[in-house]
């Protein structure tokens, strides 16, 4: 079992935002991989079966909030019994990528990101894979009000390329694993 979950934070007021990239990656994914599925609610958090590839995956949005993202990840990956670092995929925003770039690692530090440092916590790891989505700097506005918000116009079609290519790149890692996928997309010119 493949297990890929993009962060974000649930309920209409977050959809759109910085910080929801991954759950928007998550139903892209479920739109072209299990389309009419119904989601579930298990692992504190909504989840669908796909078939990506021949290969058997679970897409989880994490409903417990950001910060809280770890206690629906270790939930699932106890379940499943899922090897962290070959079989977890986890789809997040990062503030210190260009907007409208990717980049795929298999393991690496939070990096200051709240809902990775709660899974690094309740997995008691950071070996684990990781697609971050760039969303620019922050600039002079205070984090949580930045990443809460909405894409500015001259931002939105860089990240409508950035999450197509990451719907490729995960669908991609599911079937090749993570040096495939790195190979693949960490070498695009848009992904620097």
């Amino acid at each position: 079992m493949k297990l890929i979950v993009g962060l974000g934070n649930p309920g209409p007021e977050y959809d759109g935002t910085r910080h929801n990239v991954g759950f928007a990656v998550l139903d892209s994914l479920a739109r072209r991989f299990a389309p009419g599925t119904i989601a579930k609610s298990k692992f504190s958090g909504s989840t669908l079966e796909a078939d990506i590839g021949g290969e058997k995956t679970l897409l989880l949005k994490p409903l417990t909030f950001m910060n809280r993202s770890g206690q629906s990840v270790g939930e699932a990956v106890r379940f499943y019994k899922v090897e962290p670092r070959e079989d977890l995929l986890i789809i997040v925003d990062d503030l210190a990528l260009p907007c409208g770039s990717i980049r795929l690692r298999p393991e690496g530090s939070a990096g200051g990101h709240n809902g990775l440092q709660d899974v690094e916590e309740k997995l008691g790891t950071s070996e684990y894979g990781r697609l971050r989505i760039g969303i620019d700097g922050r600039g002079d506005i205070p984090q949580s009000a930045y990443v809460l918000g909405k894409f500015r116009p001259d931002q939105r079609t860089l990240v409508d390329h950035a999450l197509a290519d990451a719907v490729d790149a995960a669908a991609h890692w599911a079937v090749h694993g993570m040096t495939g996928a790195m190979n693949t997309f960490n070498s695009r010119k848009d992904s620097a």
